[in-house]
């Protein structure tokens, strides 16, 4: 088994931190995504849209995806539980990881892509107009985000979760995406302070 990984992108991260608060440890295999490795013939071979992670497993199984990849080890490494622990928490789990993911993570990726100029033999065609308006869509939902938080200690709840590691890896690609955290998410700010201070975070 071993992980085709991407480095500081936020999606073999989320992977990372995953499998580090699993404490599960796996071969790594590093594709340079700066130097647009992820668009070989070799990681199209693996997955058709050529983005990381991907899972290969012994017996040659792909699994691409990181929700996908992360409940294969859920399923198998069941504790800490990271999904949820019956339906009600793994429903709430879920509806709060389809949130940040759709609603935040979403937003600033697409704010990243089509304003930086890094982004523009990737993002074709960019269009910077449509980035601009994702920043402010980013931003109304952490708004949501610091809501939720000020009832809750995590963001599903009275545990860290798979929709805290989407959180914490998209408040951290704000900052290469050019959009700065609003000065009144005190809430938010708490907990990205605890968030960020994880052993996983580190991953």
């Amino acid at each position: 088994m071993k992980l085709y990984d991407g480095g500081r992108a936020p999606n073999p991260r989320r992977i990372r931190m995953f499998l580090a608060e699993k404490g599960i440890e796996l071969p790594l295999v590093p594709v340079d995504m700066s130097g647009m490795q992820h668009r070989s013939p070799e990681i199209g071979a693996l997955n058709p849209f050529q983005r990381l992670p991907i899972l290969e497993l012994d017996d040659g199984t792909i699994i691409t995806e990181t929700v996908a990849i992360s409940r294969y080890f859920e399923e198998l490494h069941p504790e800490p539980p990271m999904f949820g622990v019956d339906a009600l928490d793994r429903a709430l789990v879920e509806m709060w990881q389809r949130r940040v993911e759709l609603h935040v993570f979403v937003p600033i990726s697409s704010a990243f892509r089509h304003t930086h100029p890094a982004m523009v033999e990737w993002e074709v065609p960019q269009i910077p107009a449509w980035g601009e308006a994702n920043r402010e869509k980013a931003k109304d939902a952490l708004r949501v985000m610091n809501d939720q938080l000020a009832t809750h200690e995590f963001i599903a709840g009275d545990r860290y979760t798979i929709a805290d590691i989407t959180l914490l890896a998209s408040v951290d690609f704000m900052k290469p995406a050019k959009i700065a955290m609003p000065d009144d998410l005190a809430n938010l700010r708490r907990w990205y302070e605890m968030a960020s201070n994880r052993p996983s975070a580190k991953a």
